[in-house]
């Protein structure tokens, strides 16, 4: 929740949490329900109807994004939500409190924080050149934008970094660290597609947690991924060990 509350609110309603993002209602992981249960098969019309009274009064938020932990190996019913037209994505909590070098280092690539409007223009580009083809590239271009500006600020206060790989001077991956006492979440973590399965991402993860834990005072890092892509592995290879599960769905507006 450390994102969630420094853009936006975070409200606890018994049954679930309410994450409202006013200020970027287009972000679709800064509006949503979260539950800290799977849902049963008669849960999904209440859960539906709940988001909907929630967000009836913000016209720009037009998706409708649910997200629920997974304490034990029953992930929930999702046949009803999948009938429904939401997609569903299981993710993993990783975490880790020593990293070794990856397997696969690139020691060619220079790990470093973002320092100028130039870089953090770039990182902007790469994200909006990165997007899934649904997302239409202003619209996403203003939200992504939005969202970077509250990770900046977070930097700006001391409360974390955002780092570039760079080969050659050019940014070709990046990821963002912030920190909560003892513990720092990572976010966002990308690598240009011409730059994958060249250590760029397994090189940037180790040499930033690195530092975290030798000079940030922190003892935890967390990583979430989706359990199914390969980004998890790479973060697996460089020490950080699988520790939750949770799945969100997410019915999408038309693209725009």
């Amino acid at each position: 929740m450390i994102f969630w509350r420094a853009e936006g609110e975070v409200i606890d309603r018994g049954d679930y949490w309410l994450v409202r993002t006013p200020s970027n209602p287009t972000y679709y992981g800064g509006n949503l329900l979260a539950f800290d249960r799977p849902p049963a098969e008669a849960d999904y019309p209440s859960w539906v109807a709940a988001f909907g009274r929630e967000f009836r009064d913000e016209p720009e938020v037009r998706h409708l994004f649910l997200m629920w932990d997974v304490p034990g190996e029953d992930g929930g019913a999702a046949a009803p939500f999948l009938a429904g037209g939401f997609e569903l994505r299981s993710n993993v909590t990783l975490l880790a409190r020593e990293v070794s070098p990856p397997p696969k280092a690139n020691a060619e690539v220079e790990v470093r924080r973002l320092e100028t409007d130039e870089e953090w223009a770039a990182v902007l580009a790469a994200k909006v050149a990165d997007r899934a083809p649904r997302f239409a590239e202003e619209s996403y271009t203003n939200f992504k934008r939005r969202w970077l500006d509250v990770r900046r600020r977070l930097v700006a206060e001391g409360r974390g970094e955002w780092f570039g790989a760079f080969l050659g001077g050019r940014l070709v991956g990046d990821l963002g660290l912030f920190r909560d006492g003892r513990v720092a979440r990572f976010q966002d973590v990308a690598t240009a597609v011409e730059f994958r399965r060249r250590g760029v991402c397994g090189t940037l993860v180790h040499e930033v947690s690195r530092r975290a834990l030798e000079t940030w005072g922190v003892e935890t890092l967390v990583m979430c991924a989706d359990e199914n892509y390969h980004a998890a592995r790479i973060y697996e290879s460089v020490g950080f060990k699988p520790a939750e599960r949770y799945v969100v769905a997410c019915r999408y507006p038309p693209k725009g």
